[in-house]
């Protein structure tokens, strides 16, 4: 089993986006928290069905930065 590092966004309409930081343009959307996870795990399964390469990146955190 594999682990992934999904970011929440809500957008200004009230879905919320999610995008998988290991894998470039991997994101879906949904109304709710739960549906999203579940859209998430199928966008997962189709992005790595296609990709044939293995994902090598590590997720290390976020950081806020004030300018």
């Amino acid at each position: 089993m594999r682990e992934f590092t999904v970011i929440i966004e809500k957008d200004e309409d009230g879905w919320y986006v999610g995008s998988v930081v290991e894998l470039a343009g991997c994101f879906t959307q949904a109304r709710t928290i739960d549906e999203l996870i579940e859209r998430m795990k199928e966008a997962i399964e189709a992005y790595l069905s296609v990709e044939e390469k293995e994902v090598s990146t590590e997720f290390v955190g976020v950081q806020r930065v004030k300018i």
